[in-house]
C-alpha cells in the first residue's frame, strides 16, 4: 500500500526538500499550510499538483485533529515554527505559542487520533546555546540562549514526554544549522549570497552584518530530510543529532562566498551592531557518529559546495531579475 506522510511547515526550505524526497519514494503527500492570503508557494511552486494542500494551524489543536482525520497519514513529519532567532527575542509569545506549544497541539491531536502515526520532531542545535561541550551530541545537556532555542527545547521535551507516556512512535531530530538555496533572505548565510550576487552584478557595494566570529556546524538541507525520513523507519524511536561534524565561522562564510565571484569580502561586509543578538551562541558543532552508525546517515555535502551552490543560484535569480525588468 502507498504510504502516506504529513507535513507541517510544507512551504518552507525543509519542508520542500522533504517533499521531493516522499515523492521520489512513492509516497502520497499531504501539506499543511496556514488559511493566509500571503502564504508564499515558491519552495513548493513545482510540486503543487503532486502534494495534497490542507489548511490547519498549529495554534488551533482542532484544526490539527480534522487535518490528521483528512490526511489519514502514516508519518508526520513537524517542520512548522517561528524559526528565525532574531525575531523569537521580538516576538517571544508568538515563538513560544506556534514553536513550542504547537508540538503539544499536534501531539496530543495523534494521541486522539491514531497513536500508530509515526511523528517526527524537528529540534535544533539552539537548544545546546552556550554549550558545554564540544562537539555536541544527543546526551550532551542543553543551555538555549534565546526564546526560539527554548521554545524548541519545550518542543522536544513534550516529545520525549507523549513517547514515553503513551508509547508513541515519536522521533526529535537535533539538525544543526543547515542550508541551501531555498533558505530565506532573513538567514545569515542566505543574506551573504544573495549580497554577493547583487555586489557581483553592480547592484549593491556592500552588506551589513553582525558577528563575524559566531561559529556553526553547516550542512545541506537536501542532505537532512533524507535523515527525517531515516529516523521514522527505525522499528524503535530515539533522537538523533544530525550534522557535519565540522564548524565553520561567518567570517569563513564570507570568505568562500565572495572569493568564488573573484570579490575580497573585506570591501564589501560593514559589521553592524544591530545584528547582535542579545545573547549570542558562539560555537556549535554535532558529533553525528550515532546517526552515522544507526541509521548509516552521513552527509553528501561539502561546506564549500554548500557555499558555492547558494552563491550560483542567487547569480541565476539576481540575473534573471535584472533581464526580467530590462
Amino acid at each position: 500500500m502507498t504510504k502516506r506522510a504529513l507535513i507541517t511547515g510544507v512551504t518552507g526550505q525543509d519542508g520542500s526538500y522533504l517533499a521531493e524526497l516522499l515523492l521520489e519514494k512513492g509516497y502520497h503527500v499531504c501539506g499543511m499550510v496556514r488559511r493566509s492570503s500571503t502564504v508564499n508557494f515558491e519552495r513548493i511552486g513545482h510540486l503543487q499538483d503532486h502534494v495534497e494542500l490542507l489548511s490547519g494551524d498549529l495554534l488551533d489543536e482542532a484544526s490539527m485533529i480534522e487535518v490528521l482525520r483528512e490526511s489519514r497519514p502514516d508519518e508526520v513529519y513537524n517542520l512548522a515554527a517561528q524559526s528565525f532567532v532574531q525575531t523569537s527575542f521580538k516576538q517571544p509569545v508568538l515563538t513560544g505559542e506556534t514553536t513550542a506549544l504547537g508540538v503539544t497541539r499536534l501531539l496530543d491531536a495523534i494521541r486522539l487520533v491514531d497513536q500508530d502515526v509515526r511523528f517526527y520532531q524537528a529540534s535544533s542545535s539552539e537548544m545546546f546555546g552556550k554549550v558545554v561541550e564540544v562537539p555536541q551530541r544527543e546526551l550532551t545537556p542543553f543551555y538555549p540562549r534565546s526564546p526560539y532555542g527554548v521554545a524548541k527545547l519545550y518542543g522536544h521535551w513534550i516529545t520525549v514526554n507523549y513517547r514515553e507516556s503513551y508509547g508513541l512512535h515519536a522521533t526529535s531530530g537535533i539538525l544543526f544549522n543547515h542550508e541551501s538555496p531555498r533558505r530565506g533572505l532573513e538567514f545569515v548565510t542566505r543574506k551573504i549570497a544573495n549580497a554577493v550576487a547583487r555586489i557581483k552584478l553592480g547592484l549593491d557595494r556592500e552588506v551589513r552584518l553582525g558577528n563575524l566570529e559566531a561559529q556553526r556546524d553547516w550542512g545541506f538541507a537536501g542532505d537532512y530530510v533524507d535523515a527525517m525520513w531515516r529516523m521514522l523507519q527505525q522499528d524503535h524511536p530515539e533522537d538523533f543529532v544530525i550534522a557535519t561534524g565540522e564548524t565553520h565561522s561567518v567570517r569563513e562564510f564570507c570568505e568562500v562566498a565572495f572569493g568564488h565571484v573573484g570579490l575580497n569580502w573585506q570591501d564589501h561586509v560593514v559589521i553592524d551592531e544591530r545584528f547582535f543578538r542579545p545573547a549570542e551562541v558562539d560555537l556549535l558543532v554535532g558529533d553525528p557518529r550515532h546517526a552515522a552508525d544507526v541509521l548509516g546517515w552521513i552527509p553528501a555535502t561539502g561546506f564549500r559546495d554548500l557555499v558555492t551552490m547558494m552563491v550560483d543560484s542567487d547569480l541565476d535569480n539576481v540575473a534573471r531579475l535584472q533581464r526580467d525588468l530590462a
